[in-house]
């Protein structure tokens, strides 16, 4: 089985930055089928255009773009890629960055799928600082990404206290996002008084419901710009009310406009 070393993957890689114990890789995927293989270094992929399915031990996993994986090191897999453009954002951690940031690396372990929408939007702003590329840009890396790692590991460490309804919540959420909820059929659904559902939610997901649901329709629209013509074909795909509340809710939450994210995608 091949290992693959510090900053190595399968296909074009196109840009490389390394600092700090981190790499981080720009790359297309050109390979339709890569065999078993791992990674000597924890990282992170990022899928931001295409589609591809990838498989470990445990699960198979479609992944379109938007789609966040968690590797630990050594954790073996295989990706299968359609006849479609597909690129790729990685970000690679050494056990260096692990001890020099006092972050456990046996805190998560194994490969993750990661759905948790304000952990993507973590992922979405390393990938828009790295293009930034200006005189603060590794200080905000490391900075989103131990903010990212806290909610990964206390996601982690939580997972077995959590009432049954937060896991199915989120599977509605997931789901249905981008339809007119209310929290009456919410709690009806669920079984659960609304005053503690709003209560709660807000314990395990730190955020209130609505926000919840809007970081949903953000992830969502970062994977249509780059194939949609028009801002306003995607706020309506996306569940906003308008093109307008739909850029005021991209600049809130990914800190630039959906054009100016367009554009990042081009660099």
């Amino acid at each position: 089985m091949k290992n693959l070393h510090n900053g190595e993957f399968f296909g074009q890689t196109n840009e490389t930055l390394r600092f700090d114990g981190l790499t981080i890789t720009d790359t297309e995927y050109t390979h339709p089928y890569v065999d078993w293989h791992y990674h000597e270094n924890a990282y992170f992929t990022f899928l931001l255009q295409g589609n591809m399915t990838e498989g470990n031990k445990k699960e198979t996993y479609d992944c379109p773009a938007g789609t966040l994986l968690y590797h630990h090191w050594e954790d073996a897999h295989y990706n299968i890629k359609p006849d479609i453009f597909t690129r790729g954002f990685h970000l690679e951690l050494t056990e260096d960055w692990f001890e020099q940031f006092g972050v456990s690396k046996d805190a998560i372990e194994g490969s993750f799928n990661l759905k948790d929408p304000a952990i993507k939007l973590l992922m979405y702003r390393i990938f828009r600082e790295t293009k930034v590329n200006d005189a603060s840009f590794e200080l905000s890396v490391h900075e989103l990404l131990l903010n990212l790692f806290n909610q990964l590991t206390e996601k982690s460490g939580n997972f077995d206290r959590k009432p049954t309804w937060v896991s199915k919540i989120d599977e509605i959420l997931h789901e249905n996002f981008t339809e007119k909820l209310s929290l009456t059929e919410l709690s009806k659904t669920l079984d659960v008084h609304p005053v503690h559902l709003s209560r709660d939610f807000q314990k395990h997901f730190q955020c209130t419901l609505g926000a919840y649901i809007r970081k949903l329709k953000i992830n969502k629209s970062l994977t249509l710009l780059n194939t949609y013509p028009s801002l306003a074909e995607v706020a309506l795909e996306c569940g906003f009310a308008d093109q307008s509340h739909f850029i005021r809710s991209f600049r809130e939450y990914t800190g630039i406009t959906p054009l100016q994210y367009k554009t990042l995608l081009k660099k």
